[in-house]
């Protein structure tokens, strides 16, 4: 499924503006593969009328497929169609108020139209708005609380979950939208009718025609992206346009798959981040400043803390955007802030099974007469319940209007006429807020969080389907040296396996990254240089062990050096002095020492944050608490040291020997014991910092 030409139109339900384009008036604009023509301005509906119909007659016939989306509801609440034509059929509905509405460039009836409709209704209601400041309209009052006893919704579903969506019964006072649907429904019914089976109606058709006609909402996207056009409706038809026909197939599917119903939906509503992923297409930050890795000049032993600020401060996010259906957003990275789509819950329910009623109630015994029906999750009950009455209720069900408290089924007596309670009973007992969870248009999660399982449940709660992460940052690790063999190949005496590559690339797996194995490069700058020429080419970083110091055959040390970033971190820690860092072809390089404790302790306390940032994550710090020894230590003043450790007995022992070449201490350990850079005397019990492996994700 998708769309050669997409047309947008704002609508009005006013009289003809004039000449000279204006706000609040008829806008449209025609968009293709991204881009969008100039808006266009009409005066009145009859010109726009017209014009909507031979540019459809025009793609028609050039066979290409239209969407054509208007920012009017195609639909009013349940009910209201039933009650008023005897069908709950929308389309039927158009049919009505095409055969009765008058309009004129200058004049029309929608207000006395729309209190001869509230004559056929119990009650006042439901449209008010009567925008003649000196004429009174039969059965038409002019403001919304004057309103009673209708027995329809304010808002239809979809409004509901559309942050700032006004109501259809709206006809006049600030964003009112009633009259608009009211002046549109003839023009969408005449516009189906001209077109016939080349027409289709989402949703409540199968969009599977060669034009295309759905509701839509001009504030589904930020308004910092509309253009700096003077009249801001001229603005928004040209960017929804642009973001409408940017859509691929498969995201066109994700669009328009909305189960049907009579109150129709928004297109788009919940995809805010697919349409604004279309109209901002990947960003990709700028490459990282060749000197990111500079330390300050005459700086020679640097301390832990030291070297982390300074990573910290020069590092962002090297990784470009991209917008992922919910479901496939775990572990992913967010690229901006997510707003709740809609309130969480989106109205006040109640929080156990029950009986509803308008509280507070007093000490003592009391009898409430049963309204009839009943309240459940999912079935929401339509009416008003009467004052004085209570309504059967079920834990997670909307609580009806005219009530705003529940008490407890247990709590009560009840026959099938009333119930029976003792007071007393605070007002809105038993009753969850709306949006007490989340607020429709607020923040519920930030920039740069990984996304966790919770996470999804909580952007699935308000709405959320689709989310702009960064894309997930690619790897590299590389081992140097003549001496390595692959583990299972033959080795000499000379050589030994290499432990640290099958380490590396399962921590950066760990990590939420993409391990790209560089493989063995020997000890030959040519070679080297090619195996990192390609390393550059699919990485977005890259991790070396050995090589990183400054004898003979350091040949990576060289290497960046001749590209003039080179940085060699003499790291006031033990083990793991050595830190070679540098960019090769912008992709930033960092060279681990060659002992594989010292490789770890080197990737957990500097790769690990610094490529969490380079990701488009938070900068995460480890967190470590206070444990009592079950060593002995003389330590002395100069170097911070991390010992392989692991808690038992509620005390934390080392590992008997700190060499950097016992890998197996790397096992034996649940964690690191980090020791000040000071001097320090450590006896049995002596508090220290126990930092446990799962802190750096692993």
């Amino acid at each position: 499924m998708t769309f050669d030409t997409v047309i947008m139109v704002d609508w009005s339900g006013g009289n003809d503006r004039g000449a000279t384009p204006k706000k609040d008036a008829i806008w449209t604009c025609i968009g293709r593969t991204g881009a969008s023509d100039a808006p266009l301005y009409h005066r009145n509906r009859q010109i726009a009328e017209a014009y909507i119909t031979d540019a459809l007659a025009t793609e028609l016939g050039q066979h290409r497929r239209t969407l054509i989306a208007f920012d009017l509801c195609f639909a009013y609440p349940n009910g209201f169609a039933k009650a008023l034509i005897g069908t709950e059929d929308p389309l039927a509905l158009w049919d009505w108020f095409a055969a009765r509405v008058k309009d004129t460039p200058s004049e029309n009836n929608r207000f006395s139209l729309a209190g001869q409709i509230n004559a056929q209704f119990p009650g006042i209601g439901p449209f008010w708005g009567n925008g003649r400041p000196n004429h009174d309209v039969p059965h038409l009052p002019r403001k919304g609380l004057d309103r009673q006893g209708f027995a329809l919704a304010e808002h239809r579903t979809t409004d509901s979950a559309a942050p700032g969506a006004f109501s259809p019964w709206q006809l006049a006072g600030a964003g009112a939208v009633g009259g608009q649907v009211i002046m549109g429904l003839p023009t969408l019914s005449r516009l189906r009718h001209h077109f016939g089976p080349s027409l289709s109606v989402w949703p409540f058709q199968t969009p599977d025609t060669p034009i295309v006609l759905a509701e839509t909402y001009f504030s589904l996207l930020p308004t910092a992206l509309l253009n700096d056009d003077a009249i801001r409706d001229a603005a928004q038809v040209s960017l929804y346009a642009r973001a409408f026909s940017s859509l691929a197939t498969d995201q066109w599917q994700t669009v328009f798959d909305i189960d049907p119903t009579p109150e129709g939906w928004v297109l788009g509503l919940g995809h805010a981040p697919l349409l604004q992923g279309a109209v901002m297409p990947a960003l990709i930050p700028p490459p990282l400043r060749n000197d990111c890795f500079a330390m300050p000049q005459g700086a020679h032993w640097t301390p832990v803390d030291d070297a982390l600020s300074h990573l910290r401060a020069h590092l962002a996010p090297v990784t470009a955007t991209e917008t992922v259906p919910l479901t496939q957003a775990v572990g992913r990275i967010l690229a901006a802030p997510v707003t709740a789509m809609r309130s969480h819950p989106p109205y006040a329910n109640a929080a156990v099974d029950g009986y509803a009623f308008a509280g507070p109630l007093p000490d003592g015994p009391h009898a409430l007469p049963l309204h009839p029906g009943r309240a459940a999750a999912g079935q929401p009950f339509e009416g008003t319940v009467p004052p004085n009455h209570a309504i059967r209720i079920l834990t997670g069900a909307n609580i009806p209007d005219g009530t705003d408290t529940v008490v407890l089924q247990e709590d009560t007596t009840a026959n099938t006429t009333h119930i029976a309670l003792h007071g007393p009973l605070k007002r809105g007992a038993n009753a969850r807020k709306a949006g007490e969870d989340m607020t429709a248009g607020a923040d519920v999660l930030p920039a740069r969080r990984r996304l966790t399982p919770a996470d999804l449940a909580t952007l699935a709660a308000c709405g959320t389907a689709t989310v702009t992460v960064h894309k997930p940052l690619k790897v590299g690790v590389l081992s140097t040296g003549d001496e390595l063999r692959a583990p299972g190949d033959a080795a000499t005496d000379g050589q030994i396996y290499d432990a640290n590559r099958a380490m590396l690339l399962a921590d950066i797996a760990r990590w939420g990254h993409i391990p790209v194995d560089l493989g063995i490069a020997p000890d030959n700058r040519a070679k080297l240089r090619r195996i990192l020429d390609r390393a550059a080419a699919k990485c977005d970083a890259i991790l070396t062990s050995g090589g990183a110091s400054a004898g003979d055959e350091d040949h990576m040390s060289a290497h960046l050096q001749g590209t003039g970033t080179l940085a060699l971190w003499r790291i006031a820690m033990k083990p793991g002095r050595p830190l070679a860092l540098g960019l090769w072809q912008d992709t930033p390089v960092f060279g681990l020492p060659g002992n594989p404790v010292a490789a770890q302790v080197c990737a957990l306390i500097f790769a690990h944050p610094a490529l969490a940032c380079l990701a488009g994550a938070e900068w995460p710090a480890p967190q470590g608490f206070q444990v009592p020894a079950a060593f002995i230590k003389s330590k002395k003043s100069g170097r911070r040291e991390y010992l392989r450790a692991r808690i038992t007995d509620g005390a934390v022992q080392v590992f008997p020997s700190e060499g950097s070449g016992r890998v197996s201490g790397l096992s034996w350990a649940t964690g690191l014991v980090e020791l000040p850079d000071g001097a320090a005397q450590i006896s049995l019990g002596t508090p220290v910092n126990y930092i446990p492996f799962a802190s750096f994700d692993l």
